[in-house]
């Protein structure tokens, strides 16, 4: 795999991040995944647009331009057709310390993978063993630090279920360690506002845009859904099962799914 790194296209075994680097040291960076589908970046716009305010929010300069152009090239590189690049941009190297450098040198990674096989339908847990801050600045970021998503996923996986719902600091639904949540309930689709302490999903916007709505969502009101599904850059995907209760329907998200995934 060739892969971008602070400028150019080097071969993976060449690349090479300091161990200094602050990405590395204390997570202080971004990342953002986006889907190549035919060849063409899907909502990378939309992607760089996320990227820039989460930068606004670490105080963290981003590239003057470029980004979207070092996009292509990797996806060109690596004749990537149908598949996934991963941005990754870090504060940089840096002394001891939690301030950042006055002057720091970001680090920007592109990495490219093939798209992953689709997923069946999903089976949650709720996570026990930690929250969502939904009054962190950093709940609308995607940040490189993903501990709390990975004690979730952990939590899931001792339970044999394949992600958790995360709930907020007053126990009201957020997301999923990896995705934004959907359910439809007395026949509307919804959908957590950011302030419960939500990513700002680039696909959960796409499903906004069709009809839903943005509302406060009980764990009570959570089990009772008729259908739920997930967003993610790399697409949708049903919930077949929530705390052990097998979900009646997947019609609504094959819908969307039909209409907007590779839009």
């Amino acid at each position: 795999m060739k892969l971008w790194l602070s400028g150019a296209l080097v071969e993976e075994a060449q690349a090479c991040v300091s161990p200094l680097d602050r990405g590395f040291t204390l997570g202080d960076g971004l990342f953002e995944t986006l889907r190549v589908k035919a060849g063409a970046i899907l909502r990378r716009e939309a992607h760089l647009a996320r990227l820039a305010a989460g930068a606004r929010v670490l105080g963290l300069a981003l590239p003057a331009a470029g980004l979207g152009a070092a996009l292509s090239a990797t996806a060109e590189a690596n004749a990537l057709s149908d598949g996934v690049l991963r941005l990754t941009i870090t504060r940089g190297m840096g002394p001891r310390g939690v301030l950042p450098p006055a002057a720091p040198v970001p680090t920007v990674v592109i990495t490219a993978a093939p798209l992953p096989p689709p997923s069946p339908p999903a089976r949650l847990v709720i996570a026990e063993g930690t929250r969502r801050n939904e009054r962190s600045p950093l709940s609308r970021v995607k940040s490189l630090n993903y501990l709390d998503n990975i004690l979730a996923r952990q939590e899931a996986a001792g339970w044999g279920a394949d992600d958790a719902v995360l709930l907020n600091t007053r126990d009201r639904v957020a997301e999923t360690s990896i995705a934004n949540l959907f359910a439809v309930l007395g026949g509307e689709l919804v959908t957590p506002p950011l302030s419960e302490g939500v990513l700002p999903g680039v696909m959960r916007a796409a499903v906004l845009a069709e009809g839903a709505i943005e509302r406060p969502i009980t764990l009570a009101e959570l089990v009772t859904a008729s259908e739920i599904f997930l967003t993610s850059a790399l697409g949708i995907r049903s919930v077949r099962a929530l705390k052990g209760r097998d979900l009646p329907g997947f019609g609504v998200a094959e819908r969307l799914r039909g209409r907007i995934v590779g839009a």
